[in-house]
């Protein structure tokens, strides 16, 4: 009897056990729920960042498309620019007189007055006089400036030469504008994979405390499956121990001769009195040779 109460206790333990490991893998599946659920959010979020970032990407990439497109246009023009001034310096040094000085032999003169005019110790009367000078050689060159470009022929390619510089300027400053947008555009797409590396770093860090809390609850579960069938074992001895004592008897069987069995459940018997853990064909041959 004192071994049959025995087993009683050892089968309460296991319930015990069972009911402490089932509340430990329940906890733990909650635990694992709520990282799973941090995991998706944090993809969910980075997705929709990486979506983002891609679209300052295709933006960026259409910009500097348009960049090149804006550059070779700009040059077309600055080399129109630089054809319309040659073509303009031709055209003025074929319509000037052939009578008189030329405008540069003009430009030269005054050039040679002004620097007397900086670099002398002039008296008032003659500095008058210097001035009145540069003044006429300033009309003569607006004059016979005047007259060139009144002309038909250079008046045209003075209105073609500064439709050149027009596009010109408009494509140079186009190209500017087009590259700050690119850059921008870049920018941005930087700061948002920045954004969306933190948070991949947060999912996987979910992700790795996920794999943690699942392995240890089906640990838990494991052990409270054991302990479970351990109390199944102990109800089927107990039960067994019940019926022998209501008079029924148990057949002998198994792999051991009535001599082994005995030395085997002697054997056995004293590992369980030691507190040693006995498996469900144990304490069957414990029932079995009459320990029980």
């Amino acid at each position: 009897m004192e071994l049959a109460e025995e087993l009683v206790d050892k089968r309460e333990q296991c319930n015990i056990d069972a009911e402490a490991h089932k509340a430990a893998r329940n906890r733990l599946n909650d635990q694992t729920k709520h990282w799973v659920e941090e995991r998706d959010k944090y993809n969910a979020l980075t997705r929709e960042l990486i979506e983002e970032a891609n679209q300052h990407r295709t933006n960026r990439d259409d910009l500097n498309v348009e960049v090149k497109a804006a550059k070779v246009d700009r040059d077309v023009w600055n080399k129109k620019v630089n054809e319309y001034a040659e073509k303009l310096a031709k055209k003025k040094r074929e319509k000037m007189p052939r009578k008189g000085p030329s405008i540069s032999m003009l430009k030269k003169k005054l050039r040679a007055l002004e620097f007397q005019q900086m670099t002398s110790v002039l008296t008032s009367d003659k500095e008058k006089t210097l001035i009145e000078a540069m003044s006429v050689v300033m009309k003569e060159i607006k004059d016979l400036e005047d007259s060139i470009e009144e002309d038909e022929e250079v008046v045209t390619l003075l209105n073609e030469s500064k439709e050149a510089r027009d596009k010109a300027e408009h494509y140079h400053k186009l190209v500017g504008e087009l590259a700050e947008s690119a850059q921008r555009e870049h920018d941005s797409m930087m700061a948002i994979y920045e954004k969306s590396d933190a948070l991949r770093k947060k999912a996987d860090k979910a992700q790795e405390e996920f794999i943690k809390t699942k392995m240890l609850a089906d640990e838990e579960h494991r052990l409270h499956i054991e302990f479970i069938r351990q109390v199944h074992d102990y109800d089927k001895i107990v039960t067994g121990i019940k019926q022998k004592e209501g008079g029924e008897e148990e057949s002998g069987g198994g792999f051991y001769s009535i001599k082994d069995a005995k030395v085997a459940a002697g054997e056995i018997y004293e590992r369980f009195k030691k507190g040693e853990k006995l498996s469900t064909e144990d304490l069957m041959l414990l029932q079995q040779s009459g320990y029980l």
